[in-house]
């Protein structure tokens, strides 16, 4: 996410939004996050059949990534 709000500040764009899956299940189906959720991590909790999902907190992490980042666009 960081990478494509640089790209599209770099090209004098302003991002349309963003779509992630998340859900409030305590479930390892992407990686990163604060807990550093690795590929070998996947298989503890993966319970979707569809697209993967943010657990909690790696949602609530990059919504306060995100604010960071348009907080800074706006006082620049």
């Amino acid at each position: 996410v960081k990478n494509f709000m640089d790209i599209v500040e770099a090209e004098g764009a302003h991002p349309g939004g963003i779509h992630l899956e998340m859900t409030g299940q305590d479930v390892t189906e992407c990686t990163g996050g604060a807990h550093q959720i690795s590929a070998t991590d996947l298989q503890d909790r993966y319970h979707t059949h569809c697209d993967p999902r943010l657990n909690n907190e790696q949602a609530l992490e990059l919504a306060f990534l995100l604010a960071e980042k348009l907080a800074a666009k706006r006082k620049s």
